[in-house]
């Protein structure tokens, strides 16, 4: 029937991985990849051996084709290779993951005019230094969209080796790109940024690998840079595999702006690497005037990792000098209290100065946990309002 068709544009869409493909369903998808000269869109997810019979099917040029995603189950480790005679002139987006994909792939040429380019868990089978993608992106100008994801990280060391012997001469002026996702070691971030023109950007999601320094001073450079990047609410996320922050542009904004994801799961961990990230943001943060503390029971980690030194708890606090409202779930209460009041012979803590609202959760003892705090400041010209949720 589909082959008797009129000549009509085609869209595949096939995007549930739980669901087993009957042999009937996957007749009738075969049918329709072999409709090269129509078929306009392509977005498969679904179980393996579905996925590796259709990624075989895509033989020979699609002439129509604009928008092409594919996507293993996401827990699969499994790389993909696309058909070497597969050729899209007309490709707009290309969405791929978990694929073996070559950077000089002639699909990143000016002719496709590529607006969405997403490259997620990238082997390193076919990693590619940053002089290489920075070289490519200068061949596609209209990029709206640029997300790339390495499945594993490649050590610093390495990224800075590399960039010694082959120092990086390529700028790319990307005046369209209003989302940049990254995901992979701090020292291959830093080496793109500081090259990349974007004075449209208005989203940047970074997801760092776990690693005992971070220095990553070209990130404030490149949000700075656009001069609408503005942040007025941030919410910090302590869970299981790691430690998310959100900024927003304004109280009731629904998408962030800057989202940052630490890959590790130890609390301290998580508290020391992004008070080593946000104090080098300061000029940024200075803007927020909202914080959240939230917590997800950390069962993966041990008691003694679950101790976070307050001086680590101050360093993070310290870039949040604007900070009018404060919220805390329980589980950090005594933590964060502990933070803001001083220890004996100490002087006074200059954390949060601007702070006018205190809202956190309680349970047993903690109903009082900032009494000291709040005495502290009473003599100051803006008194707190303390708001507290009893569990």
């Amino acid at each position: 029937m589909l082959a008797h068709s009129p000549p009509l544009p085609l869209i595949i869409d096939c995007l549930n991985e739980h669901h087993e493909i009957t042999a009937e369903e996957e007749a009738g998808l075969i049918l329709a990849l072999r409709q090269r000269d129509r078929v306009r869109r392509i977005r498969l997810r679904m179980p393996l051996p579905n996925l590796s019979r259709f990624i075989m099917a895509l033989e020979n040029e699609f002439p129509a084709l604009e928008y092409l995603y594919l996507s293993p189950p996401t827990k699969l480790n499994t790389v993909f290779t696309l058909p070497r005679t597969f050729q899209a002139p007309r490709l707009r987006h290309l969405v791929l993951g978990g694929f073996a994909f070559l950077i000089r792939s002639p699909l990143l040429t000016p002719a496709a005019g590529l607006v969405t380019l997403s490259l997620t868990k990238i082997h390193l089978s076919t990693y590619f230094r940053p002089s290489d993608l920075l070289q490519r992106l200068t061949l596609m100008p209209h990029l709206e969209t640029l997300r790339l994801t390495f499945h594993s990280p490649v050590p610093n060391r390495d990224v800075a080796v590399q960039l010694f012997n082959n120092p990086i001469t390529v700028h790319v002026t990307l005046l369209n790109l209003r989302w940049f996702a990254f995901r992979g070691a701090s020292t291959y971030l830093e080496a793109l940024l500081p090259r990349m023109t974007t004075p449209s950007l208005e989203k940047i999601q970074i997801w760092f690998f776990h690693q005992l320094n971070y220095s990553i001073p070209n990130v404030l450079q490149f949000m700075s840079a656009p001069g609408n990047f503005r942040v007025s609410k941030a919410t910090f996320e302590f869970n299981n595999t790691g430690v998310i922050v959100r900024m927003y542009p304004h109280e009731s904004a629904m998408a962030s702006t800057l989202y940052v994801h630490v890959l590790c799961r130890h609390l301290d961990w998580q508290v020391s690497s992004m008070a080593q990230i946000f104090n080098t943001l300061t000029p940024t943060l200075s803007e927020v005037e909202r914080l959240s503390l939230d917590y997800v029971a950390h069962s993966l980690s041990d008691e003694e990792h679950n101790k976070v030194d307050r001086t680590q708890w101050r360093e993070l606090l310290r870039p949040f000098g604007n900070v009018k409202t404060l919220q805390v779930a329980y589980e950090l209460v005594k933590d964060i209290s502990g933070s803001l009041q001083p220890g004996d012979g100490e002087p006074p803590i200059q954390l949060l100065p601007e702070l006018k609202e205190l809202r956190y959760s309680t349970r047993g003892d903690t109903g009082n946990a900032f009494k000291a705090f709040i005495n502290a400041r009473k003599n100051e010209d803006h008194p707190i309002t303390i708001t507290v949720d009893d569990r």
